[in-house]
């Protein structure tokens, strides 16, 4: 018994660890972007055009470094072709540059690089995802805090607690609050400033819209699944643990998939002809006269945090398990 109660301690320790790294993941950049020209010289953009992934969407990765230079100032005012605006050839709209390199968005950069070989602009990847990610990592919090517990009964009410809250919150969020649908507009208006085509814009909408339902409806049915299988099956609570500590793979998995996407959807638009490719996953590439790199970033650490520790207390309560020092 003793040695039981100091695994079930190491057990909660790990889990704990894991669940503060779950919730810091989820606010983090996971993986960087960067483009790279001989129209954006070192001294000036030294991360070249840089963006960020997170879990929630694509942030802007320019850093201080170069702010306000002259060089970096004047390489924005010759690509705008004009002292105060400039006329954009995707959205059609004018932009200001007061604010020189200080004001540069790499989101809208890299977007406008990636028009001219006919991409679609990257707000538009994993549209049900992102606004659901929330929800997810809740339902990830959940599991580990059940994990955590070495009996069955408070496991079961933690979970069922739990997860009757997650679902409350999902369903008021994006129905009774209008995020889905607001969710859904924002997509259509991003889509819209590249494509002129509103029917098929609307088709898309529709499409974000219907697999969204799907999503969260198929959430809480694997949530009532999870509840019944802890209580009927013992080894059944290893899941808990081993579904939120593939994190790591999952992200890949998607991130790789939506790349394949964007490589091989391109756009007659394009003002250079590319032939469809898969864009760098890991490493350094190649497009037209850009290199790309694309890495790992601090917040992709935090996931094989969460990997290890929850592998580790896997393997325990899975010896428990085996020796019956465990209900």
């Amino acid at each position: 018994m003793p040695n039981a109660n100091k695994q079930n301690a190491l057990v909660g320790v790990l889990a704990l660890v894991s669940l503060i790294a779950l919730i810091a993941a989820y606010f983090a950049p996971i993986w960087w972007v960067s483009l790279t020209a001989p129209n954006y010289p070192k001294d000036a953009f030294p991360d070249g055009i840089r963006i960020h992934f997170h879990f929630d969407g694509v942030y802007n990765g320019c850093k201080a470094a170069g702010k306000g230079s002259r060089m970096a100032n004047e390489i924005i005012e010759k690509d705008l072709g004009h002292d105060d605006e400039r006329y954009n050839p995707i959205t059609d709209s004018k932009k200001d540059v007061n604010k020189g390199a200080e004001g540069l968005d790499c989101v809208h950069e890299m977007n406008t690089i990636n028009h001219y070989v006919g991409m679609f602009p990257i707000a538009t990847g994993a549209p049900v995802e992102k606004p659901l990610a929330k929800f997810f990592f809740a339902f990830f919090a959940v599991m580990i805090l059940a994990f955590a517990l070495p009996r069955k009964k408070p496991r079961i009410a933690v979970l069922a607690a739990g997860f009757a809250a997650v679902a409350v919150w999902m369903i008021t969020d994006q129905y009774v609050l209008g995020h889905l649908e607001a969710h859904v507009q924002a997509y259509m208006t991003e889509a819209g400033a590249f494509f002129k085509e509103p029917e098929k814009i609307k088709v898309w909408g529709d499409n974000v819209r219907s697999f969204s339902h799907v999503v969260i409806v198929g959430l809480i049915l694997v949530m009532a699944i999870v509840v019944a299988g802890v209580a009927k099956l013992r080894s059944f609570q290893l899941l808990l643990a081993l579904v939120p500590a593939l994190l790591p793979v999952f992200f890949v998995i998607t991130y790789s998939a939506w790349l394949w996407f964007f490589g091989h959807n391109l756009h007659p638009w394009g003002a250079f002809t590319v032939k469809p490719f898969m864009p760098t996953v890991f490493g350094e590439g190649k497009v037209a006269q850009f290199s790309t790199y694309s890495y790992p970033y601090w917040g992709y650490g935090l996931l094989l945090v969460i990997f290890v520790c929850l592998m580790l207390a896997l393997l325990i309560r899975r010896k428990q398990l085996r020796e019956g020092a465990s209900e």
